[in-house]
């Protein structure tokens, strides 16, 4: 028996409740979890922004150990400290074929696949992009876990899941940062904190830091923030102001909001790029007129998953904590257990703190 959060409908409350699970089968393993952050993704799919078969086990960002393997899997042994990966590359698929893994096809379909049953009735749960984090032990297919490099914390091991892959990899793969380039970053949640840090690691000369809480300026600086900025209509222009009337090289924008992704396009320099990290819904319109595309020679692009590959990615960012240039505990600023996810929710609607961590 483990305590898992579920997610019983579309739009329903989470429950904390006793789940069965199955031993695992071919090419399968179960690891028991140390750690699961609380991201702005499970909020989305919680509240139908992104799809997802229900009733379902939540949380895609993870860390822990693993305790059994099934028949066909080589290279994980019970004792292995893996991090999870929510989007596994099948490596066959025309975006696999194009190197671009995190674009790949068929990284979710194991999202549909029955996970486990609830205790209280035998009910079918689906893992929640693939990996269901929010339990004390999960089952998960062997391509859903990567060995935790030596020298990383395993609690805090759990961020390089989703927040720092993402926040790193829109830095450094999508936005492609170059030392002396001055970048702007469009919310200082648990992904905007990792961008921070991954701007300040890139060499960026001027990091700004928007934000609509005045009480996360702290954070962000700690982050690598050289300048913090209250979101308001006049974001972009205080931001050519410190730009020397220029605008910055690169905009991160990790909301998802229409206004946001607009205001950090008009914050960027003519030439400058944008690439949009925050995932909103389908109501989110962005407008531009066509002379306006022309005359700035502006470039705006998507980023799933940080344009990461985490199996290259992971070894990197590794080194990058061991030699103290990232540190994962500062994206944390609340350590919870299972029946705080709700609130962990309620904070991030309410642009409160960066990262909530789930601990076990």
């Amino acid at each position: 028996m483990v305590r898992a959060a579920v997610l019983p409908a579309i739009g329903s409350p989470l429950e904390i409740t006793d789940i069965d699970l199955p031993d695992p089968g071919p090419d399968r393993i179960r690891v028991r979890l140390a750690a699961a952050g609380v991201c702005h993704s499970d909020l989305s799919l919680s509240n139908g922004t992104m799809r997802v078969p229900v009733p379902a086990v939540l949380g895609h960002e993870g860390a822990g150990t693993v305790v059994a393997v099934g028949e066909g899997v080589t290279h994980l042994a019970p004792g292995d400290h893996v991090v999870l990966n929510w989007a596994p590359s099948c490596g066959s698929c025309h975006a696999c074929a194009l190197g671009e893994v995190w674009l790949c096809a068929n990284a979710l379909n194991g999202a549909a696949d029955v996970h486990a049953r609830r205790r209280s009735d035998g009910a079918d749960l689906h893992p929640g992009l693939n990996v269901a984090a929010f339990a004390e032990e999960s089952v998960v297919s062997a391509s859903c876990a990567l060995p935790l490099p030596e020298g990383i914390p395993l609690t805090d091991a759990a961020l390089l899941g989703c927040a720092v892959l993402t926040g790193y990899g829109a830095v450094h793969h999508s936005a492609r940062v170059q030392p002396g380039e001055t970048v702007a970053v469009y919310g200082v949640g648990g992904v905007g904190l990792a961008a921070l840090q991954a701007a300040r690691i890139a060499g960026a000369s001027k990091i700004v830091a928007v934000d609509v809480s005045p009480e996360k300026e702290e954070l962000a600086r700690t982050a690598g923030a050289t300048d913090y900025l209250v979101a308001s209509d006049t974001t972009a222009r205080e931001i050519r102001a410190l730009t020397g009337k220029q605008g910055v090289d690169v905009a991160v924008e990790c909301v998802g909001r229409a206004t946001t992704i607009r205001t950090a396009w008009d914050s960027t320099r003519r030439g400058g790029r944008t690439t949009v990290v925050g995932i909103g819904g389908k109501d989110q319109q962005v407008t531009f007129n066509a002379l306006e595309i022309f005359h700035w020679g502006r470039t705006l692009s998507g980023c799933v998953y940080g344009n990461s590959d985490p199996a290259k990615d992971l070894p990197v960012l590794a080194e990058h904590v061991r030699a103290g240039r990232l540190d994962l505990g500062a994206l944390v600023t609340e350590r919870i257990a299972l029946d705080g996810i709700p609130a962990a929710f309620e904070n991030m609607l309410a642009g409160k703190g960066g990262r909530a961590l789930v601990v076990f």
